[in-house]
């Protein structure tokens, strides 16, 4: 693909209140980490464009809040993502048992298509020292439903740069098999050899 083709792509951020969302998100988009962060109510969106595989992708982020009560809400959001982050706290075993469900909200809302929807795994706040959830059983969690992990700190900047480029680069091949079939099927022509019916 050319470079001076643009490709829009919706991602969406999901987790547990307090896993750090919209402190990877701030990382991965503005390079900066802050302490304290005010608890997202329903959705905000955050944009950045980078350059893979020849193509220039314009990443709209929506990070979403993690809270039971916003919980329907933010399911509306998922409509029209081509990927997911899903994101968990590795100090907060709570968190990551509460991935099975996220993960079940997201495939019933996205219509599933020839390909399977991109999601990545991200096991955030690895800098801290109370760690509840060994890095095996998230691997192993992760293996078995196939979606790639990577053990992050949006504090120390670790692995952040790496997920969601992951998370773009699978996006990006999910949406150019998409249009690659849609464009197949609608070249498909009837032939127009066919003796049409006549009437009397």
């Amino acid at each position: 693909m050319n470079p001076r083709k643009k490709v829009d792509l919706k991602l969406i951020i999901i987790g547990a209140l307090g896993v750090g969302k919209t402190s990877l998100l701030h990382r991965y988009v503005h390079k900066t980490f802050y302490e304290d962060y005010q608890t997202t109510l329903g959705a905000s969106i955050l944009s950045k464009i980078i350059i893979l595989d020849d193509t220039t992708l314009k990443l709209q982020i929506w990070d979403t809040g993690g809270q039971e009560r916003f919980r329907s809400m933010v399911s509306t959001f998922y409509k029209g993502s081509d990927g997911c982050v899903l994101a968990f706290d590795v100090t907060d075993l709570e968190s990551f048992e509460a991935l099975e469900t996220w993960r079940g909200d997201v495939l019933a809302k996205t219509i599933p298509m020839h390909q399977s929807y991109p999601m990545v795994v991200l096991g955030n706040k690895i800098d801290l020292a109370d760690r509840q959830v060994p890095q095996e059983v998230a691997q192993g969690w992760c293996k078995e439903k196939d979606i790639p992990y990577f053990e992050v700190s949006a504090k120390n900047d670790i692995n952040v740069v790496q997920a969601f480029e992951m998370l773009a680069s699978r996006a990006l091949s999910r949406y150019r098999s998409i249009l690659e079939s849609y464009l197949t099927d609608s070249i498909k022509l009837s032939p127009e050899d066919q003796p049409k019916s006549r009437c009397c």
